[in-house]
């Protein structure tokens, strides 16, 4: 999965899942403070990316998502090797 295709996936959960305006999410929005999640809400994307992208779920790591970039970055870090994009 490419930086394009990760950064999608995570456009579309949050406005799909949480009603997220498009025009409100870019690279550097605050998941907390710009688009208002909240820590469940941070477990769940996390959630689903595991159970639909077997993306490893490393609590550290997650802890350290801030911006929907950190998300990105995070997808691409734990995303194995043999997963196809959706």
């Amino acid at each position: 999965m490419d930086h394009s295709t990760a950064y999608r996936l995570i456009v579309e959960y949050l406005s799909q899942r949480f009603g997220v305006p498009l025009d409100k999410i870019k690279p550097e929005s605050k998941m907390f403070d710009d688009l208002g999640l909240d820590s469940i809400d941070a477990l769940d994307m996390l959630a689903l990316l595991d159970k639909q992208y077997r993306v490893k779920v490393n609590e550290e790591q997650a802890r350290r998502i801030r911006t929907v970039e950190d998300a990105v970055q995070y997808v691409l870090a734990n995303l194995p090797a043999n997963a196809s994009p959706p």
